[in-house]
């Protein structure tokens, strides 16, 4: 039986031969992370993992400080919008108190003078 030789028969070997080609040990991959250095032998390999630690740890904290300051500044800005929005509101408000309380004064008679005497 013969497989016909295509364009995607071609790239699907150029993507997968590698792979095919390799050892079938996993590659190491430097993922940052936190490491266990206990298990490093030398001190220059166990320096080496402590401060590639301390690095992960002093960006990681950078990098959620900058967030956590962003949603505080959002947070803030949307404190003030509403301090603005109730503010407004409260003036609508007393002005509607006054309307309604303008026509119920002169609705009402002026007190009667007590004419006897």
């Amino acid at each position: 039986m013969r497989i016909p030789i295509t364009g995607w028969t071609i790239v699907t070997l150029a993507v997968l031969l590698p792979e095919l080609l390799s050892s079938g040990k996993a590659r190491a991959q430097d993922v940052p992370g936190i490491e266990i250095c206990t298990v490093e032998k030398t001190m220059e390999r166990s320096t080496s993992c402590l401060q590639s630690n301390v690095d992960f740890l002093q960006k990681t904290i950078a990098r959620l400080t900058a967030d956590h300051q962003q949603k505080l500044d959002a947070a803030n800005r949307q404190i003030e919008s509403l301090k603005m929005t109730v503010a407004g509101l409260q003036k609508v408000a007393d002005e509607a108190k006054k309307k309604a309380d303008a026509p119920a004064a002169k609705d009402t008679p002026p007190p009667a003078e007590n004419d006897a005497k």
